[in-house]
């Protein structure tokens, strides 16, 4: 009860109210997460946003699978192990109950809403659904895309939002809706055409696009505008763009750089140098009109990576790397909107993370970062590169051989790799009207199978309850972590369990990820074939540290539906030790210490 005290007093609780909540304590026994059954009597929770902002209230829908069923429904709020408040949810006998909660008023913040079906004192079902209450998405983006834009129903529009706001999916890129790169809005007569085709020759319509942004908003999520900053089509003489404002292969300017595509489409894109003014002012024009007919929220610029040696047009050497923070800078003085910006393979990510005006960092890995390693190593480094302020979302496709035929995703190298990503303190762009295998975004070969979908759910819930130790304002630590029952590992070793030890704020983190049973140390299971790890139970840790500890709990986010349980432990000598219950792919221990 100590927790209980210290916020009263600092809330400046009366007594009488302090009274209530003690009474409310004692007079009912404790829900432990670990002890609920599976009753298969809670289908789903859903809430009306992806992300609130500090003041606003939460609208919460649960549906039973059994609306008849004799019980009672609990609800309880948490932030990180702490109880916020706990209450009785009432019921009218049908299938659906609705509720609403307004959290404390605190910015950047994440929480666990957990809803448990109870019959006396036996907890028959157990739910949760993660809140981020936060005034900015950029914050703690999670980051979806959009692909698909021909003319469709609104309950179909209506389905893919509704899936990507309880993946709790906050900011959503539009891939490929535009028409051409130089011109990304068809206009007839100064008005949006009706429809346009895309690159590869897939129709667009204006009202699927609009559509969509609408749809974004309702649930408080971003709509990103895709587009390169250096591309045109082979046509845009046509349509006023300049051959010398191009960048070529030679100081002789005989070949325009370009990237090819297939045949089919409806053209190769052809570069042009973002140090030319002619050209900036050009496509920011373009970019202007977007803004001025779809309610974009901001601009998601593209880049290919390092194109090696490059010249302009008078024959000049251009680092196309520092070319992009400046052309941002000019971009947003004329659209003042969001702006994201891929890196690809890390290229000119030092320039962008302390020259361009972006919400986070953007990194779309490749064959020279292969390793589950290279994750942790992006993120750590784009840390330093913005000095602590920014996060990193990562696009790596996943299964991608895998993915030249119909298939399914292979779980354990999606877990495996959403586990590294969210433990060292990113996230990742994967999730759609699919889940992307390809850099290609429509390709839909792959399938994810129900079990992983749901296991998916649990794992983004996890990543947006326990943001603030998972990716605010967390440090590195060197913490000495050891176990008579597992092999451990500070690096990411085949056939051991890796150790991330961070912290923040009177605790430490340790994050364990179990590759005890991997096949290989790929992040990108290009094959499908990684293999699921082994349930390891009842592991011993002990943790050396000096400092006295207060508690310690753990949270995973494949066990009791991401709820944090506490543990118990004995400090003696230097050392902390405890028993770690389960660990499958990702356990992440919390270690408080007490404040003097």
């Amino acid at each position: 009860m100590k927790y209980q005290w210290k916020r009263a007093a600092a809330l400046g609780v009366s007594v009488m109210m302090l009274t209530t909540v003690l009474t409310a304590c004692f007079s009912k026994a404790a829900i432990e997460p670990q002890d609920a059954a599976d009753g298969n009597l809670l289908s789903h929770v859903i809430t009306d946003k992806a992300r609130y902002n500090p003041g606003d209230t939460i609208n919460y829908t649960l549906t039973l699978n059994q609306g008849s069923q004799e019980g009672e429904l609990v609800v309880r709020y948490k932030h990180l192990d702490r109880v916020i408040e706990e209450k009785e949810l009432e019921r009218d006998g049908t299938e659906e109950v609705n509720w609403s909660w307004t959290p404390p008023a605190d910015d950047y913040q994440g929480y666990m809403t957990e809803i448990f079906f109870k019959d006396g004192s036996d907890v028959l079902d157990h739910a949760n659904i993660a809140v981020d209450v936060s005034s900015d998405w950029g914050k703690f983006p999670r980051y979806g895309y959009l692909a698909d834009f021909m003319a469709m129903e609104e309950s179909e529009r209506q389905a893919v939002v509704d899936r990507l706001n309880r993946f709790r999916i906050n900011g959503v890129q539009f891939y490929d809706w535009q028409w051409k790169h130089h011109i990304p809005l068809k206009l007839e007569n100064g008005q949006p055409a009706a429809s346009w085709p895309e690159i590869a020759n897939r129709e667009v319509s204006f009202d699927t696009v609009k559509g969509y942004i609408d749809l974004l908003h309702k649930h408080n999520m971003k709509a990103m505008n895709y587009n390169l900053i250096f591309g045109a089509f082979e046509d845009a003489e046509v349509d006023g763009v300049k051959k010398e404002w191009g960048i070529f292969r030679d100081p002789l300017r005989q070949n325009q750089d370009r990237h090819p595509l297939p045949d089919s489409w409806a053209s190769d894109i052809m570069m042009y140098d973002p140090s030319n003014a002619k050209w900036r002012d050009y496509l920011i024009a373009s970019e202007k009109e977007v803004f001025e007919h779809l309610p974009f929220d901001g601009w998601h610029v593209d880049q290919l990576g390092d194109r090696g040696s490059l010249w302009n047009y008078e024959g000049k050497s251009v680092n196309l790397a520092q070319t992009y923070g400046p052309f941002l800078q000019e971009a947003k003085k004329a659209i003042d909107v969001d702006y994201v910006m891929n890196a690809v393979g890390q290229f000119a990510q030092a320039f962008i993370a302390t020259t361009a005006p972006v919400k986070f960092l953007y990194t779309e890995v490749w064959d020279g970062h292969p390793t589950y390693r290279d994750l942790k190593g992006i993120i750590d480094q784009n840390l330093k590169f913005s000095k602590g302020e920014l996060s990193t979302v990562i696009a790596g496709y996943l299964n991608y051989n895998h993915a030249e035929s119909t298939g399914e995703f292979n779980a354990p190298g999606v877990l495996l790799t959403k586990a590294v990503i969210f433990a060292s303190g990113g996230s990742q762009i994967a999730l759609g009207e699919n889940m992307l295998a390809k850099e290609y975004f429509p390709n839909k070969n792959l399938s994810i199978p129900a079990e992983l979908e749901q296991q998916m759910i649990v794992y983004y819930d996890f990543l947006t309850a326990y943001q603030n130790v998972l990716r605010d304002q967390v440090q590195e630590t060197e913490l000495e972590v050891t176990s008579a029952d597992v092999e451990l590992s500070a690096q990411a070793d085949k056939g051991k369990v890796w150790t991330i030890a961070k912290q923040k704020e009177g605790m430490d983190m340790i994050h364990l990820i179990n590759f005890s049973d991997a096949v290989h140390m790929n992040w990108n299971d290009t094959d499908a074939n990684q293999a699921e790890p082994t349930l390891k139970e009842n592991i011993q840790l002990q943790v050396q540290t000096g400092k006295k500890v207060e508690k310690v709990w753990m949270a995973t986010p494949d066990f009791y539906n991401g709820s944090a349980i506490e543990l118990e432990f004995k400090q003696a000598d230097g050392a902390v030790e405890l028993i770690l219950p389960k660990l499958k792919y990702w356990d992440m221990v919390v270690i408080e210490y007490t404040q003097d």
